[in-house]
């Protein structure tokens, strides 16, 4: 059985960041989120790797438009680092066509939601998500 290490500042509860620029639908997708997952929160790309940078969370879950660094090049970036270049991504988009679903595929997006996208839709592809990852662990 693995055991996992929780230092006095972290949960043992897993985590997972919200990447989305419009506060009240990342703040509505947190609140929905929060009773199952630590939720991290991101108002854009570079806050969004600070974040992983300091706590590596079990799931990212971003909006494809988001100023300065769309989420496609956000995952790119995500995918780069080493701490995180296997967590598994869910990205939100208001965009539907397939060759937007191709991109998101070669991007190593894990799920593509379109939005709106209801909470409970979101936390019902998290958890199918992480618990796909954590099979393979």
């Amino acid at each position: 059985m693995l055991a996992l290490a929780v230092s006095p500042n972290q949960s043992a509860r897993l985590a997972v960041l919200i990447v989305e620029d419009h506060d009240d639908t990342r703040a509505m997708y947190a609140t929905f989120l929060s009773p199952l997952y630590d939720v991290l929160e991101a108002q854009n790309g570079a806050r969004a790797l600070d974040i992983i940078r300091e706590r590596v969370p079990a799931l990212v879950i971003t909006d494809l438009s988001l100023p300065g660094m769309d989420g496609f090049e956000l995952v790119a970036r995500i995918r780069a680092l080493p701490q995180s270049s296997d967590v598994p991504v869910i990205c939100l988009s208001g965009f539907d066509g397939k060759a937007h679903e191709q991109r998101a595929r070669e991007a190593g997006v894990d799920r593509l939601l379109s939005k709106p996208c209801l909470p409970d839709e979101l936390a019902r592809a998290a958890a199918e998500v992480v618990g796909t990852r954590r099979g393979r662990a």
